[in-house]
């Protein structure tokens, strides 16, 4: 009575290969200290200066997690909030010299993950692979559907 897949099943390839990947991610940072999230903020505040719901904007995080990741950040001593040099009434992230030097160490932890993960793949594979990613998120799956009901997210566990 099961219905017949007429096409691969695209949901499970993409969740499981991404849930995976945040998995190995995960684990590849905790040995420095950091989340994805604490990674993806000390990066991004970085290359310019950038306010916590612009930082938050780029991570995907609500204002909550956002606030959060700056607060253990900031306890951590890899940045700090600060006022914006262009609008006294905006305060942004600056990541301190610490941060900055655990950034540089967690970006290697980054791409080293992301390495592995496509080293399976032979090269040619591997870039066929990325473009076509890139292209899904540029124009076929860049914009989420609009519905009555919000589609969640798979939690992700501690």
């Amino acid at each position: 009575m099961t219905p017949a897949r007429t096409e691969p099943d695209l949901s499970f390839l993409l969740d499981r290969t991404s849930h995976v990947l945040r998995s190995k991610m995960s684990a590849a940072l905790a040995e420095i200290g950091l989340t994805a999230r604490m990674h993806c903020v000390l990066v991004h505040a970085l290359e310019e200066e950038r306010t916590q719901i612009q930082l938050a904007e780029i991570g995907d995080m609500d204002k909550t997690t956002m606030v959060v990741t700056v607060d253990a950040l900031e306890k951590a001593g890899l940045a700090e909030r600060r006022p914006s040099s262009t609008d006294r009434r905006a305060r942004v992230i600056a990541v301190t010299e610490e941060g900055a030097r655990v950034a540089g160490q967690s970006q290697e932890i980054v791409d080293r993950v992301h390495r592995d993960a496509l080293a399976p793949l032979p090269e040619g594979d591997r870039e066929v692979l990325l473009r076509a990613l890139n292209r899904l998120v540029d124009d076929g799956l860049a914009t989420p559907a609009e519905t009555p009901r919000a589609a969640r997210r798979a939690r992700q566990s501690r």
